[in-house]
């Protein structure tokens, strides 16, 4: 028999039982169904209350009711008469005073629910009284709670459907009005008892109101001594490090706040002893909240550590302290940002003076640093598990390395990139000194030692200038001969590939260095081979010059080790050689490009023989690889010829282009070979630019009929780097060429307009994308021709039509190509390339297109609002109120008349008694006040306020729906 206080009740609480039951998806999606509509109906509003009163409800309910509540009092509070909201409002201090005792998360959902409401109901004045009155002295912790929530509530204000000028006097009322009095309340409360001194409560509700109460008022008063007592009680700890944290942020301005922070300073120092106390018990959570507190301070008080560094060498110094002792390495993190700041001012020459007294910190730091990099010691004997099976401390700890090489740059800056090196090469030296004899090819003692400076070289390799003639002069020839360990292998390599600029300066190093790189392509470790495939490609980058003669043997090695590299590091050795290519003489650039790449073509077209008979993917993806490596040569191959002479380069790209053209033909199916194809065709044109026009009229041909077939957007994509590169006024383009590219690119487009009659938006998302953002840069090079085209108008439909996706990506793609296009129509394109040659062209644009809007002005605006209302992700929001914007500022009053009539078109019941000619006088107001971005505004806040109240309804949008678009051309 169910209980009389849970008639009307069972379906809720038999769907939050079937929510948290192991049942299919199906139920729960009901379930979930079902709930949500009941959140938003006005029935929730008794519903809530009584769930809440309710002795035989479970707490999960309880918990589910009191955020249920919170939900309707922000956005649902019109379904309430006004003058019901006082009963409500009691209702709710009733109910919390029931919960003032907990179950915490329920009592804070209430506390928030009465903050809402004490937002919203403009009469209600004495907030805070009335507050404290109904739920007694005895809620100490309940009323804590509340004026904690408030001020946060308050500041978050744009949840709270009111208007801009009644927000902003509530917040007077409510937060600046009250602090003086909040700041007497707590500190009577403080000095309460004992217990309420420490109480964490106390310090939460003082950071939360130290958005209005200055700091100065708190530092000067019992509540500061409260706070330096919190930080020594376990109970109060973190709220009152949090606190503390929260003043020292408020004290940034350090002129205004310089007596203030000469009360903190001592205070805060007076904590220094607890860094060694805690770091000896193995305290950890202590640990971490003194060392936030001096790194707050620090960058909190940057200014004053460069102005006065004698003063305020204690506090550096304490942060240092913090990063030393921290021997697991879980606090240090909280001063990354301090030392950063440290560096930024006192590199400055204003302080130079400070900069020369902190040196010897900054050296220590060095050292600290560099004793941090250490890979640990297993506890068992297993070398290759040194994180003990912990996966995830493994990968934090790679992670942490080069937050640390990043410190490492800092100090680089303030103390010389050869001071810090130097201290590095010590370490190696030291290590080689003491452990170098015992090292044999199967054990390297305390190898950690080693490779932490290794690793520390690398970190600092971008800060070295070439001219450097002190420390790598000395290191290098080290680096080349460390024991063939693994891990000291793989840093070594990785170091000597960050100094290669340099090395380029002193060739005498090269040979050393590059034997030593391609060594390590035999290693048996994979990632050692990594290692170097990745410095092979600095080294033929940065030393092309100086391996230009090697090319041939290069070629050599090139193809015995290519095949046995993994994807990634076939393209990194590939970028080397090719770079190594690009430094030859003109003369020889096609052979050697036809040299490093016939192979290659082999390779490929031996796969694609394969693939076509393949059952699985492999020989496919193989193709698409050797694909990717071309396309690599072409990138980096980039000789210097005069307008008017033959590209070698071009040379070789035209005899591999038949090839190219055969594979995508072939294989229309194939997404990664047709993306990578059209990757390489992208890269010809972007890299020889003009000097590509011989190849043009077949490049053109073969991605038109590309896309055709495969409708693929990849072709579009590498349709838009011809169209870029040989648009009307670019240098050494016939216009006549230009011109015939325009064609080209209106071929494309009703190809793409065929394709999307033939099937649904949401069948080519990928398409869809691509497409508008070649219109994007059609409508920069091409304006005139595109505006006063009559494909023009097919597109504009085809972009509403794209505004059923779900997708972010090509959403925005739409959406910025509408706010371009509709730019057009008012005085300001959205183009760079609007000059004045086009100034005379101008109201023939504009005209173009606001016929355009005219006749599609009204699906566009049912298009742009439904998304917003129902579906666009949030981050297409701004450019959809954009595009309304645009359509008001080229037809103001027809856009208020579209507006209208979708709003008119919502489902039944979802819109406020009065809603719509409210929001309609508003908007014609501002329409009549020329102040068109504030109609931006209110249909954007329109907008939101609506989708946060209803859901999309599952049997359609009724005459919203979207229609198919359709293309006869």
């Amino acid at each position: 028999m169910v209980s009389p206080n849970l008639e009307g009740l069972e379906p809720i609480l038999a769907a939050l039982s079937t929510m948290q039951a192991n049942v299919e998806r199906s139920q729960k999606s009901q379930a979930h169904e079902y709930l949500e509509k009941f959140q938003k109906s006005p029935e929730a509003w008794t519903k809530t209350h009584s769930l809440l009163s309710s002795p035989d409800v479970i707490t999960e309910a309880k918990l589910f009711a009191a955020t249920t509540l919170k939900g309707k009092i922000t956005y649902d509070l019109d379904q309430l008469p006004r003058e019901s909201l006082p009963s409500l409002r009691d209702s709710i201090l009733a109910l919390l005073k029931s919960y003032r005792e907990g179950p915490r998360p329920i009592r804070t959902q209430l506390c928030v629910c009465l903050a809402h409401l004490a937002i919203q109901l403009l009469e209600w004045k004495d907030v805070l009284g009335h507050v404290g009155s109904t739920l007694g002295s005895g809620a100490g912790d309940c009323i804590l709670e509340f004026l904690k929530i408030l001020p946060e509530e308050v500041t978050e204000g744009r949840k709270i459907s009111l208007s801009e000028e009644e927000l902003t006097t509530r917040t007077k009322e409510l937060m600046e009005d009250n602090a003086t009095q909040v700041l007497g309340l707590l500190n009577q409360y403080a000095n309460s008892s004992s217990a309420a001194a420490v109480n964490p409560r106390l310090f939460e509700c003082i950071s939360s109101w130290l958005r209005e109460i200055p700091a100065a008022d708190v530092v000067n008063s019992s509540l500061f001594d409260a706070i330096i007592n919190g930080i020594s009680n376990d109970a109060s700890f973190d709220a009152a490090v949090d606190c503390m944290c929260t003043i020292l942020r408020d004290t940034r301005e350090v002129d205004e706040y310089m007596e203030v922070i000469q009360i903190i300073y001592p205070r805060i120092l007076s904590l220094r002893p607890r860094i060694a106390e805690s770091a000896g018990f193995g305290d950890l959570d202590t640990y971490k909240g003194i060392t936030r507190i001096f790194a707050e301070a620090g960058e909190a008080w940057v200014v004053m550590i460069a102005r006065l560094p004698a003063e305020f060498r204690g506090l550096v110094e304490s942060v240092l302290e913090c990063c030393a002792r921290d021997q697991d390495r879980d606090a240090i993190a909280l001063t990354f940002l301090f030392w950063y700041e440290m560096k930024q001012i006192v590199t400055l020459d204003k302080y130079k003076q400070a900069r020369i007294q902190y040196a010897d910190i900054f050296g220590k730091l060095v050292d600290v640093m560099i004793k941090h990099l250490e890979y640990p010691t297993p506890d068992s004997a297993n070398e290759t598990d040194l994180f003990d099976g912990d996966r995830e401390q493994e990968e934090k700890f790679r992670e942490f390395r080069h937050q640390m090489g990043d410190v490492l740059k800092d100090c680089c800056d303030v103390i010389t990139v050869t001071e810090c090196l130097g201290k590095a090469f010590n370490r190696i030296q030291r290590w080689v000194n003491t452990y170098g004899s015992q090292a044999t090819s199967t054990s390297v003692p305390h190898w950690q030692e080693l490779e932490a400076p290794l690793f520390s070289m690398r970190a600092m390799g971008g800060m070295v200038s070439p001219e450097e003639s002190v420390v790598l002069r000395q290191v290098i020839p080290l680096i080349v001969q460390i024991p063939d360990h693994e891990k000291l292998r793989f840093q070594a390599t990785m170091a000597l590939g960050r100094y290669t600029d340099w090395t380029a300066q002193h060739p005498e190093f090269l040979q050393p260095q590059l034997q030593f790189v391609i060594a390590g392509f035999s290693h048996s470790s994979k990632e050692v081979v990594r290692a170097a495939a990745l410095a092979f490609k600095f080294f033929g980058t940065d030393c092309r010059k100086l391996l230009e003669g090697s090319v041939t043997e290069l070629h050599s090695f090139y193809e015995s080790v290519l095949d046995n590299l993994s994807p990634d590091s076939q393209e990194e050795i590939t970028e080397g050689v090719a770079c190594i290519i690009s430094a030859q003489a003109l003369d020889k650039v096609q052979n050697m490009f036809k040299m490093y790449c016939d192979p290659i073509i082999k390779r490929m077209m031996s796969c694609a023989n394969q693939a076509k008979t393949a059952q699985d993917d492999g020989p496919r993806i193989a193709v698409a690889g050797y694909i990717q490596l071309l396309t690599v040569f072409v990138q980096n191959i980039q000789p210097y010829v005069a307008p008017q002479e033959v590209n070698p380069a071009v040379s070789y790209c035209q005899e591999i282009l038949p090839v190219l053209s055969a594979i995508a033909e072939n294989f229309t199916s194939s997404t990664p070979i047709l993306e990578r194809v059209c990757r390489c065709w992208r890269y010809m044109v972007l890299s020889y630019r003009t000097a590509i026009l011989p190849l043009l009229p077949t490049l053109a041909q073969q991605l038109a009929s590309g896309f055709e077939n495969s409708r693929q957007g990849c072709f579009l994509w590498a349709t838009d780097s011809v169209l870029r590169e040989f648009a009307i006024g670019a240098e050494y383009v016939d216009p006549s060429t230009s011109q015939a590219i325009y064609s080209f690119f209106e071929q494309q487009a009703f190809a793409f307009l065929r394709i999307m009659n033939d099937l649904p938006a949401e069948d080519l998302p990928d398409v869809i994308e691509d497409f508008f953002r070649l219109l994007i840069d059609a409508l920069i090079y091409y304006h005139q021709q595109l505006l006063l085209s009559p494909v023009c108008q097919h597109i504009l439909s085809a972009a509403v039509s794209a505004l059923t996706l779900q997708q972010e990506a090509p959403l925005l793609a739409a959406l910025h190509f509408l706010r371009d296009l509709l730019s057009y129509g008012t005085e300001h394109p959205n183009s760079s390339n609007f000059d004045r040659q086009d100034s005379g062209q101008a109201p023939q644009l504009q005209q173009a297109v606001k016929q355009m809007v005219a006749s599609q002005g009204e699906p566009l605006v049912q298009r742009v609002m439904t998304g917003m209302m129902f579906s666009f992700p949030r981050d297409c929001i701004q450019d959809a109120s954009g595009v309304l914007l645009s359509l008001f500022e080229i037809l103001p009053l027809q856009s208020g008349v579209w507006v209208k009539e979708t709003i008119g078109m919502l489902p039944a019941g979802s819109i406020r008694v009065g809603e719509t000619d409210r929001l309609m006088n508003a908007v014609g107001m501002k329409v009549d006040a020329g102040d068109l971005r504030r109609v931006r505004v209110l249909l954007q806040d329109f907008t939101t306020s609506y989708r946060r109240r209803n859901v999309a309804p599952r049997d359609g949008l009724g005459r919203l729906e979207a229609t198919r678009f359709r293309f006869n051309g």
